[in-house]
């Protein structure tokens, strides 16, 4: 009977330390990982950098960055949504996350439900340019052009479905205008084809308009964000200088499998929280990705996340953009 009474007492002794509530007060008492979804050097890669440097400091842990791309960032996420939920596997989506829910037929996972929401780390905007001869020299007068000559104008982006491309999208249906997309391999080649002469108009994010800009290889017309962008002020929002109320702006945040408990994702939250509010972490952040650092609550960005989504299947149901496999 000792025996018997000893054995259980161990069993139970073990499924507490193994409970979730004993991880959650223990953690993290091991490297974490840190996924993101494209290839290093870009723009992920980097805001994943400099995230992980401040919350290993903070959590006195490792945090590495690993890279899984492809699939616009949709092979990383399936790996978080498949980790264990213990808080050793995090994951940096940006805002083609949110489109995916429209854009692929069978998703391995759900943007929202598959996962557990840490917070935002930054938001930041696209920038509609076009070549220095183009006749129009604002956002009127590019939307006027566009009526005036419907189904001849053209506008690159960084792909299909990318957010730059469903950007086009919107702001052609919000406008009552009929254009065209022509898809590049990213934004670098877009940028040739508008500079090389090949195409009228490009929809890229502001931190990559903003040098050729200054070179005066391109006009910039207008900004998706409700505010102006701080690299190029004289520029107006769409919202002021054409559609009242127009607001676009791509995004990274931070997650965590579904089931992580509530513990370790608030105690991931303040960590985050605190690596933002790092003046030296802020501003790096902000000069990469021509953006606001803007960390949130979980409720938040899940919040947020579900409603890009919605409004990003709508837009690709209405455009009829094929959905891929």
């Amino acid at each position: 009977m000792r025996r018997i009474a000893a054995l259980a007492g161990a069993v139970f002794s073990a499924s507490v330390l193994a409970s979730p509530l004993a991880q959650a007060a223990d953690y993290p008492t091991r490297p974490i990982t840190l996924v993101h979804g494209f290839a290093a050097g870009g723009t992920a890669d980097v805001i994943s950098r400099l995230v992980a440097q401040p919350l290993s400091e903070i959590l006195k842990q490792p945090v590495i960055v690993e890279q899984r791309p492809g699939a616009g960032g949709n092979n990383a996420s399936r790996s978080v949504a498949n980790a264990a939920p213990d808080g050793y596997t995090i994951g940096l989506p940006t805002g083609g996350h949110a489109v995916s829910a429209g854009l692929y037929k069978n998703l391995p996972f759900h943007p929202v439900d598959s996962f557990e929401m840490i917070s935002t780390v930054v938001y930041y905007a696209f920038a509609v340019a076009v070549k220095p001869d183009f006749p129009a020299n604002d956002m009127k007068g590019l939307l006027a052009y566009a009526k005036a000559n419907p189904g001849k104008l053209d506008y690159g982006s960084a792909g299909i479905g990318s957010t730059h491309h469903l950007t086009g999208e919107l702001l052609g249906s919000v406008a009552g205008i009929q254009w065209n997309h022509v898809p590049y391999r990213g934004e670098a080649a877009a940028f040739t084809g508008l500079l090389s002469g090949d195409l009228p108009i490009i929809i890229a994010t502001t931190v990559t308009v903003q040098p050729q800009l200054t070179a005066g290889k391109l006009k910039a017309l207008a900004v998706s964000s409700p505010t102006r962008f701080r690299g190029m002020p004289n520029v107006p929002t769409v919202a002021e200088s054409a559609l009242p109320g127009f607001d676009v702006r791509t995004w990274a945040g931070l997650f965590a499998p579904k089931g992580t408990p509530k513990e370790i994702i608030a105690q991931l939250n303040s960590a985050v929280q605190q690596a933002l509010a790092r003046p030296e972490v802020k501003s790096k952040i902000e000069e990469i990705v021509g953006g606001d650092v803007q960390g949130s609550t979980p409720e938040a960005m899940r919040t947020m996340v579900a409603s890009e989504a919605a409004r990003w299947t709508d837009v690709i149901k209405k455009a009829n953009i094929p959905q891929q496999e």
